[in-house]
């Protein structure tokens, strides 16, 4: 099927405003205490084998905002921050030297998937697991091929626990430049390097369109997202565990092109979110759901729009004049910097 493009989308070029360039994840500024302590301590320290917990109490201050836990047999635990980790390998007095032993990996491991190997064997085969809160844990080890082509990780020897938490409000201040003219956010593609803050944007932009924004002009609407890897709406068995709005359809662990194609017969979405377009299909299963008159919110790697003109299957996608609106983040000023929000240029 060939998608030739969508006539009277695109809109003209716009100039960026430099006065617009923000920092959306400046939102967490208005906290009294990083959330990912408080998900960090409530959710992760207590899977922990007894001596990695307690070692990991005394050495990182309370409250500190916790990105991810790396959990290695035979090396130094190491305590990710925003902008810097903390190692804990003696080199200093203020820290003690923690390296876990196989077998305090292997206890750990049981304590996430509850002593049942067998009931994760799909998350086993996906490299990581999710645990309660939404975050995920991700494996690395001794894998084996099987004799269908699956890979399944065998032997676990490294756990790496990365903290689930959303921004809210992170999209409130670009929602006006981003609505459409009929109640709706206009169909939006966000553009950033990983690690840039588009998964988080798309998140409350979910929320957004699910609660509505009357004072950016946008009403309440029916929204599904596709969560193909569990990071939109951090799904714990089936149940989000970020709020992304009263509204939302939350379809996960689903691959996009099939995805996408199952919500837009199943729940008749007004809107349609999913995360990093990878290929062909799921630029076919976008512009599907855009020419059936769904608004669709996405993201797609990259550090600027020009990028995507190098990519077979964006090119077609943003030059048909699917998507009418672009935001491009960047790390510049730390992860969520806009550097463009606005019409969707030629391409």
């Amino acid at each position: 099927m060939v998608f030739p493009g969508k006539t009277g989308l695109v809109a003209s070029r716009s100039e960026v405003n430099p006065s617009s360039v923000d920092r959306f994840s400046a939102v967490r500024a208005a906290s009294p205490e990083e959330p990912g302590w408080e998900a960090f301590e409530r959710d992760v320290l207590p899977l922990l084998s007894g001596r990695l917990r307690g070692t990991i109490l005394e050495a990182i201050p309370r409250g500190s905002p916790v990105s991810e836990l790396r959990v290695r047999a035979g090396r130094p635990v190491c305590v990710v921050l925003p902008g810097r980790d903390i190692l804990l390998d003696g080199s200093s007095p203020d820290l003690p030297k923690l390296v876990p032993t196989p077998e305090e990996v292997s206890k750990t491991l049981s304590l996430i998937s509850d002593c049942s190997y067998y009931a994760l064997e799909a998350e086993f085969a996906s490299g990581y697991i999710t645990i309660p809160g939404g975050h995920r844990v991700g494996l690395s080890g001794e894998a084996a091929v099987w004799a269908d082509g699956s890979v399944r990780i065998r032997e676990v020897s490294g756990l790496c626990f990365r903290i689930a938490r959303a921004v809210k409000g992170a999209g409130a201040r670009l929602a006006r430049r981003l609505a459409g003219s009929d109640g709706r956010l206009a169909s939006t593609l966000i553009v950033s390097p990983p690690g840039g803050g588009k998964t988080t944007l798309l998140r409350d932009l979910c929320r957004i369109s699910s609660e509505g924004m009357p004072e950016a002009g946008i009403r309440p609407s029916q929204v599904a997202i596709v969560d193909e890897r569990s990071e939109i709406a951090a799904c714990y068995r089936g149940v989000p565990q970020h709020d992304v709005g009263p509204r939302t359809d939350v379809l996960d662990r689903c691959p996009k092109a099939r995805g996408i194609m199952m919500v837009m017969r199943s729940v008749g979405p007004e809107v349609v979110a999913t995360d990093e377009i990878g290929g062909d299909d799921d630029a076919r299963a976008v512009a599907a759901a855009i020419s059936g008159g769904a608004v669709v919110l996405a993201t797609c790697h990259g550090s600027s729009l020009e990028q995507l003109k190098m990519r077979p299957y964006s090119r077609w996608l943003v030059s048909g004049g699917y998507f009418e609106k672009a935001v491009v983040l960047s790390k510049r000023m730390g992860p969520g910097t806009v550097e463009y929000a606005g019409d969707m240029p030629e391409m």
